[in-house]
């Protein structure tokens, strides 16, 4: 209980910034839609960033540091032991209030592999979560999923996409289902993203053995996003492109990109910028629940996952497993590894995903009107503070 605990306190502060509470930050850089701004100013009253605020509001002197959005992630199983799939209400709060930690203060909880009827019931769980504004909504990442590119999804668990039961998974999930994902080219795959994309719902190409022209086929279907990019998919070949060319050249995909060093050649992420543009790409974690937990043994599904030196592998055959990846370090790495500037970065990280959510009037900018809910970096772009909903869930020192 103590995971939901630390949640309704936080939701108790920002409960009591809401009677008028005022904070004004101030001598970051501070990364604005608009570009960045040298010495800058957010004002807070509550649990919103405002225009202005009172002379009188308390003023945070952030000089020599960053402030930038929140972190959005749209694609996570769990964290600090909890896990999204299997765990308890209070584990997958933990996992939440993990990665809040590092900076995600909106997170959409995914699934694996799983039977139908049991996705069905967690959905219902996950839903109630969704109702208390703990997380932003469920990702169904399996059972459709090609065999071929199964990664570490439990082959006797897949089945193709019968819109049916896709149809039964949305309703399951009471109107809280942001996204699911699919391997087109199976039978009924067309069909299934077709009904996706009629109630509202992101139909994601991954796990996928689609050629070029099934992936055009589902593009024009409604598709709209690439789950982790050149992961779980054919490579790219010069007279057989297949997915991973359909998707980086068609401006309706977001293509998502898991920036650990594990999962990526910096020259495979370089790539991905350069043909999409940073308006088209979200980093994710596609964390596991021993994110922020440690190295060990674990369960990802109904397989055995062992996580050894940070890299999450199953345990029979050695596949990659997720990660264990938070968002601050994907943003350090792509600030400084890979030498993205800070505004794209900010970007992909923080405004891509949370227009692909339908919740950019809420959050993913610092902009007055929206949550207050922000990230403080360092210069070398380590995280020192995170804001949720004008409270501070880690207070900059």
């Amino acid at each position: 209980m103590a995971a939901r605990a630390a949640l309704a306190d936080s939701a108790a502060r920002a409960a009591h910034g809401a009677s008028g509470d005022s904070t004004i930050l101030t001598g970051a850089r501070v990364v604005l839609p608009t570009g960045i701004v040298e010495n800058g100013q957010v004002n807070i009253e509550g649990t919103k960033i405002t225009g202005a605020a009172p002379d009188t509001a308390p003023h945070r002197d952030l000089s020599g540091h960053w402030i930038v959005p929140g972190f959005v992630d749209i694609h996570n199983h769990g964290g600090g032991g909890g896990s999204f799939t299997g765990g308890s209400a209070d584990d997958v709060l933990q996992g939440v209030r993990t990665h809040r930690e590092h900076g995600t203060t909106t997170l959409v909880a995914s699934m694996v592999t799983a039977e139908i009827d049991f996705l069905a019931h967690r959905a219902g769980i996950l839903s109630e979560l969704v109702e208390q504004g703990d997380i932003a909504g469920i990702h169904f990442e399996g059972p459709f999923i090609s065999p071929c590119r199964k990664g570490a999804h439990s082959e006797e668990l897949l089945r193709d996409p019968d819109p049916a039961e896709v149809r039964k998974l949305i309703d399951a999930a009471r109107g809280t289902a942001k996204m699911v994902t699919l391997a087109a080219e199976l039978p009924g795959g067309i069909d299934s993203v077709r009904l996706l994309a009629e109630h509202g719902v992101i139909a994601a190409i991954g796990h996928t053995d689609a050629t070029y022209e099934q992936t055009v086929e589902a593009i024009n279907a409604g598709a709209t996003v690439a789950t982790h990019l050149f992961n779980a998919m054919p490579p790219l070949g010069h007279r057989s492109p297949g997915p991973i060319v359909a998707l980086l050249e068609d401006e309706r995909i977001t293509v998502e990109l898991i920036n650990d060093g594990t999962h990526l050649h910096p020259a495979a992420l370089e790539l991905a910028f350069h043909r999409a543009g940073a308006g088209r790409v979200a980093f994710i974690t596609d964390a596991m629940d021993a994110a922020g937990f440690g190295d060990g043994r674990y369960q990802l599904g109904p397989l055995a996952v062992d996580v050894i030196d940070g890299v999450a592998r199953l345990t029979e055959g050695g596949s990659i497993a997720g990660s264990t990846l938070t968002l601050d370090t994907a943003f350090r790495r792509a600030a400084t590894v890979d030498r993205l500037p800070v505004t794209d970065v900010v970007q992909a990280i923080s405004v891509n995903p949370a227009k692909l959510l339908g919740l950019y009037d809420r959050v993913g900018s610092l902009e007055p009107g929206k949550d207050a809910d922000l990230v403080v970096l360092d210069d070398q772009f380590r995280l020192k503070g995170v804001m949720r909903q004008g409270s501070w869930v880690i207070e900059p020192q």
